[in-house]
């Protein structure tokens, strides 16, 4: 505002006093405000079973949204955890040398992780990217001994998985999953997981993947941040 009549002033006088719109400053609050993100990438074997290269476009999104954000909304933040059996996090800088293992699906390790992360952040818009192929099936038990089960669909996990995608809700974090595979139990546990969730799911192929996250992370940008 105090801009806005300087230029006025300058522009027209203090005498005949006259606001117009070319005298006008408009401050872009969207870039003022922050959005932190964790992106979660799968990096269980089936990532790169049957043949096809399913980590190597995942990586190039990941570093593309840092890109984004990084330049576009500094003041936005990234965090990037892979998950197998567990769940960690990654540097960006260390994205380039990522590779799958001999892992099982640990989706709710993932989830627990981010959700840890995100309750640090001190900004109230905060948002769950999940890049994934597969369908939950492992989980790290109380003792320290993993339960596994590849074998479709496993209510015993698939429910840890709702459970979190519930708790994730409860604390105003959507989950926007990219299913890069398009077996039907694997859409009837997207289909789930999304629904407690009440976030959103794009089953995208690989074809496309990196084109679907910006998309959405710009409408999540306008839908949530407030002036």
């Amino acid at each position: 505002m105090t801009e806005s009549l300087r230029n006025a002033q300058v522009n027209h006088g203090i005498g005949a006093f006259n606001l117009t719109e070319e005298d006008l400053v408009v401050e872009e609050t969207t870039h003022k405000s922050q959005m932190s993100t964790v992106l979660m990438i799968d990096i269980s074997h089936s990532m790169i079973l049957y043949g096809e290269d399913r980590i190597t476009p995942a990586k190039k999104v990941a570093m593309a949204l840092a890109e984004l954000i990084t330049t576009r909304y500094p003041k936005d933040t990234l965090d990037i955890l892979v998950f197998g059996n567990d769940a960690w996090t990654i540097q960006i800088k260390d994205l380039p040398y990522l590779n799958v293992g001999p892992y099982h699906t640990n989706t709710v390790a993932g989830l627990q992780l981010a959700m840890d992360l995100l309750r640090r952040k001190r900004n109230t818009n905060k948002q769950i990217f999940m890049i994934t192929d597969g369908k939950p099936s492992c989980l790290r038990l109380p003792d320290g001994t993993y339960y596994k089960d590849s074998n479709g669909l496993n209510p015993y996990i698939t429910n840890k998985c709702y459970a979190q995608a519930q708790q994730a809700r409860r604390l105003h974090i959507p989950i926007t999953t990219f299913m890069i595979a398009q077996d039907n139990y694997l859409m009837q546990f997207v289909e789930t997981f999304t629904k407690a969730n009440q976030g959103k799911a794009f089953y995208t192929g690989l074809k496309g993947l990196g084109e679907m996250i910006f998309e959405d992370y710009e409408t999540n940008r306008k839908k949530r941040i407030k002036g």
